[in-house]
């Protein structure tokens, strides 16, 4: 297959490139001519390597070498030059034929031909002239024209370069014979949409049928219509395929005129604008891309227009001058995702209040009551805009009311997220429309409804009242859970979220549909499973769309109408993605005002004896209950054969000897691809309570005790039990046993981090140290909490951060009148001298490793005595020998210049 798919395009390659290279013959100064002769031939080198056809590569590759030297003006194009490229043209042809017909590449020796185009790059043609001498007489014949006032005599070509001959009509292959046309190439046609169109709706009503007549023949086994419509059967699902096959195409065919949209209005509004696009290979369906063109067009230059800051406004705020949208299209759940996303301004917060205000749209009073996410999606309003003129681009309020309009009659959804200083995202989702698609069909409350099987994972059955060993469904703290294998996944009844009356049945026995949605899976509870069955989609009607629930209907095989159920809009109807959503929000407004007052997320647990232990929530990947008899010992450490892998186990008592028999619940620490298990006794309960460490602790793997739930908690130190399983976990040895507390004495400190398994990690360790902690999970939160007027003792900064790195952000601290002098350290993996040297360039005053908490300690304790001292920049004696240096160096040479 992909021999094939490969002499199909190289032959309509080399087709093109025939005609090509005559219009160039024509029209040698075209740069784009060349440009499109040079790329096509490198495409055709690049997967000749790619499928290890070393002679067309070989003979690609000299001509590529060649052209090259055309396109860059090294060369003159010349009749010979272009007779050069057609023979190597000629040559590629002939090796195609041959690998269509034996499957194979032919043997065959290039060598003349390659030291021919190696010769043609130094200007010799076989005419005789160099490429020198081309020119020379290229600009005698100009200026003779010019003298005899004769401008049609002038040619641009020298008689010396027309001492060669054209190619043949018919090219010779390496045998002599005339290459034979492709037939790979040719074995394709052109067809009118109108009749596909017709033929899909055509096989649709085959499938209905076919429906039907399955159904009739699982109600009546004996029949002798049983072997011809097992026939009928597979003809059709084989001619479906086929109709199907014929009506997807790559979304990138609606793509193709976004690079040159976005290139002139970078131009026309004097920005600088980096258009990605990625997944251009999606396929989805034909009739469904025509209806997004628009939609996706108007989206971009949106971002391009409203997103994209100009240079100058983005140099200002720390980022790259040239802006990016990115469009992003892949397959997810029977659905396509399309994702426009830029990193520009993102949407302004008050001015569209204002707007909604201005508008008669809502009171103050309702806007207070609404987050900033309810609040953003007034721009889908019709005449909405927050454009401040009206121009050829925007600012007529006739827009995303008509995106949101045109995306929803075909039912899809767009959602929105924007960061105001970060950028946008608009995420649309198209759903299964006048397309055939395997489902399985389930029932609830006497209800039968049909689930894509592609958002389907598994199916369990599962009972209330089980015996031990089968599956059971449990209910912790009023919730349905499932212990499904190595995880609890929590499960939803579809008959209490459509809100069905319950049928009259004792059976306890269901049947759970394991669904996935992003990375959140559940399990839909129903009361029975039917087959699965091919069904044509229709999409939802307008009376119904609202409902999130539902994806669209169809026309079952007993002539039944049922719902397609919609497992993103049931995951979202749980409550479990909009609370997670809610705990995201509420966490980035912990963050941006966040203090001691905060609450967190703490486990709660029993182990060692002793009052109960307690461990932020965010550290904790899993949680797991062990078998015993399952640990082993390997280099005299407990492991267990977890998810492929062998993971240590740690206990957090290890005064008594281990069972072999029973359970242990364990936490599991994750990051990145390490894991450890803590082994503990007692799971106790999740918490959120403002932790604050009134005693401090010398014991190892506790940093102190705090009031948590009303009782004395003993808060552990995770780094300490990470490195007894992964000495070098943050890439030093004993630095976190070494450990002891500083003298914070209430200073603020400010940690930038985007990984929250660290920033939680760090802050309870400099909270029993005394300091006040902050933390952010970006250098533009950070910033935000600038322009707000906060103000800390010490900025502590990682350096390798999406959207803006730790460089970046030192240097624009460094460079604000109101900060400048706040001392900033920089917490990296990586502190080569290199690295030292990049982060004093930058700003930063000093520079730990992640994760050498004596370091940090310590630094900290330096570099705020020091700037009590001097309020200077210089926080360590190494760097304050390299500023005395060179204030030394400094003084010397304006001495010198004094002199």
């Amino acid at each position: 297959d992909l021999l094939r798919e490969f002499l199909t395009e190289t032959g309509e390659s080399v087709a093109l490139l025939d005609v090509e290279l005559v219009r160039l013959e024509r029209e040698p100064n075209d740069p784009g001519l060349l440009s499109s002769i040079f790329r096509l031939v490198h495409t055709i080198k690049g997967t000749c390597g790619f499928l290890g056809l070393p002679r067309l590569e070989s003979v690609a590759h000299a001509g590529e070498n060649v052209l090259g030297k055309f396109r860059d003006r090294e060369l003159v194009v010349t009749p010979p030059a272009v007779t050069l490229i057609l023979q190597s043209l000629d040559r590629i042809k002939s090796i195609l034929s041959a690998l269509e017909e034996t499957g194979t590449e032919p043997a065959g020796d290039d060598s003349d031909l390659i030291a021919r185009l190696h010769a043609a790059e130094h200007g010799d043609f076989g005419g005789g002239a160099s490429s020198a001498e081309v020119l020379e007489e290229i600009a005698a014949a100009v200026t003779q024209a010019a003298e005899d006032d004769e401008p049609e005599t002038v040619h641009p070509v020298p008689a010396t370069q027309r001492a060669a001959a054209l190619p043949m009509a018919s090219p010779p292959n390496s045998d002599g014979a005339p290459a034979k046309e492709s037939a790979v190439a040719s074995q394709s046609i052109r067809v009118g949409v109108d009749l596909l169109e017709s033929l899909m709706t055509t096989v649709s009503e085959l499938v209905l049928t076919r429906n039907q007549l399955l159904q009739i023949l699982r109600q009546q086994k004996e029949t002798e219509f049983t072997g011809p419509l097992q026939r009928l059967n597979q003809v059709v699902s084989e001619l479906q395929e086929g109709v199907m096959k014929t009506r997807m195409q790559p979304i990138g065919n609606a793509w193709g005129k976004l690079p040159r949209i976005v290139r002139d209005l970078a131009q026309e509004l004097n920005k600088k604008i980096e258009l990605e696009m990625r997944g251009a290979e999606t396929e989805l369906d034909r009739q469904v891309l025509e209806l997004i063109k628009d939609p996706l067009t108007h989206m971009v230059r949106n971002s391009a227009d409203h997103g994209i800051e100009k240079p100058s406004e983005r140099v200002n705020n720390g980022k790259n001058d040239t802006g990016r949208i990115v469009l992003n299209a892949y397959h997810q759940g029977g659905y396509i995702i399309v994702e426009i996303a830029d990193d520009g301004k993102g949407l302004p917060i008050d001015k569209i209040k204002a707007k909604v205000l201005k508008n008669g749209l809502a009171t103050e009073a309702e806007l207070a009551q609404l987050s900033d996410t309810q609040i953003q999606q007034y721009i889908f309003r019709a005449g909405f805009s927050t454009a401040d003129a009206v121009t050829s681009v925007s600012g007529r309020g006739v827009g995303m009311d008509v995106v949101k309009t045109n995306i929803e009659k075909i039912g899809g959804t767009i959602e929105l997220k924007s960061v105001y200083g970060q950028g946008s995202t608009f995420t649309i989702k198209i759903p299964l429309t006048l397309a055939i698609v395997s489902a399985l069909i389930v029932e609830s409350a006497g209800e039968r409804y049909a689930i894509p099987q592609l958002s389907v994972i598994e199916l369990v059955r599962a009972s209330e009242r089980a015996a031990e060993g089968e599956h059971r469904i449990e209910r912790i703290k009023g919730a349905a859970v499932l212990r499904l294998r190595d995880r609890l996944l929590p499960l939803v009844s579809l008959q209490e979220i459509l809100l069905l009356e319950p049928t009259a049945s004792d059976d306890a026995e269901r049947f759970i549909v394991v669904s996935q949605v992003g990375n959140y899976a559940f399990g839909i509870i129903v009361d029975r499973v039917f087959d699965t069955e091919e069904i044509v989609v229709k999409p939802v009607a307008p009376l119904l769309r609202h409902i999130s629930m539902f994806s669209g209907n169809t026309i079952l095989g007993d002539g039944s109408v049922i719902m397609i159920l919609d497992p993103n809009g049931i995951a979202q109807a749980t409550g479990e993605m909009i609370a997670s959503e809610r705990n995201a929000m509420a966490k980035q407004e912990q963050d941006l005002g966040g203090g001691l007052d905060e609450t967190t997320a703490l486990l709660v647990f029993r182990a060692g004896g002793g009052g109960p232990k307690a461990v932020p929530l965010s550290l904790i990947s899993r949680l797991e209950e062990f078998d015993l008899a399952d640990i082993e010992m390997a280099r005299g450490q407990h492991v267990i054969q977890y998810r492929g892998k062998l993971m240590p186990l740690i206990r957090f008592d290890s005064s008594a000897p281990l069972g072999s028999t029973g359970h242990s619940p364990a936490l599991v620490f994750a990051d990145k691809d390490r894991a450890m298990g803590l082994l503990v006794e007692e799971i106790v309960d999740i918490v959120d309570e403002q932790v604050e460490i009134q005693l401090q602790s010398d014991l190892p793997g506790i940093i102190g005790s705090a009031v948590v739930a009303g009782k004395a908690t003993d808060m552990v130190d995770a780094g300490f039990w990470l490195t007894q399983a992964f000495r070098d976990w943050f890439g030093s040895v004993d630095k976190y046993m070494e450990a002891g507390a500083g003298g914070g004495t209430g200073r603020r400190i400010l940690l930038v981090d985007d990984s929250p398994f660290f920033r939680n990690l760090l802050t309870p360790m400099l909270q029993v140290a005394g300091y006040h902690v902050t933390t952010v999970d970006s250098a533009f939160a950070a910033l935000e909490l600038v322009e707000r007027g906060e103000r800390f003792d010490v900025i502590v900064s990682d350096i390798e951060m999406p959207g803006m790195s730790g460089f970046e952000f030192a240097s624009r601290i460094k460079s604000d009148e109101r900060v400048r002098m706040t001392p900033v350290l920089a917490l990296s993996s990586h502190a080569s001298p290199a690295d030292l040297d990049r982060g004093r360039a930058a700003g930063f005053d000093d520079y730990v490793a992640k994760l050498d908490r004596d370091a940090l300690l310590a630094a900290l304790s330096e570099i705020l005595s020091e700037h009590a001292l001097d309020r200077g920049f210089v926080s360590s004696p190494r760097e304050s020998m390299v500023k005395q240096n060179e204030s030394s160096r400094a003084a010397e040479l304006e001495m010198g210049s004094a002199a």
